[in-house]
């Protein structure tokens, strides 16, 4: 049971891209305020895990959801983002890694 007396069902706990990606965002447009916790630097490593995991929880029990279902869809929409973004970001971070090594080889093959 959670603060509202409504009982968060199994279905839905787990983890939450959208809530892990767009943590604080995330979290304003789901009406739950912990997740701007990860505005604090440092703790905010830590704490983005604890949102993509909890997330899914935290909305249940801020929204008014009337099924599983409804809120399945709206968190779809948010996982999906989310696996998009991250998808990016590791795209962004290896095309770096690559540029990088590619003009550190060249610079040391002039030698």
């Amino acid at each position: 049971m959670n603060e509202t007396g409504r009982a968060v069902p199994n279905e839905i706990k787990g983890w939450n891209w959208g809530a892990f990606m767009f943590n604080f965002i995330w979290g304003i447009g789901n009406k739950t305020y912990l997740p701007l916790l990860c505005l604090i630097p440092i703790f905010n490593i830590f704490w983005i895990f604890v949102v993509g995991f909890k997330g899914n929880t935290w909305a249940w029990q801020k929204g008014n959801y009337s099924d599983v279902e409804t809120f399945k869809a709206v968190q779809a929409t948010w996982n999906r983002a989310g696996i998009f973004q991250f998808a990016l970001a590791v795209l962004v971070v290896l095309l770096y890694f690559f540029i990088f090594a590619a003009m550190i080889g060249s610079l040391l093959s002039d030698y």
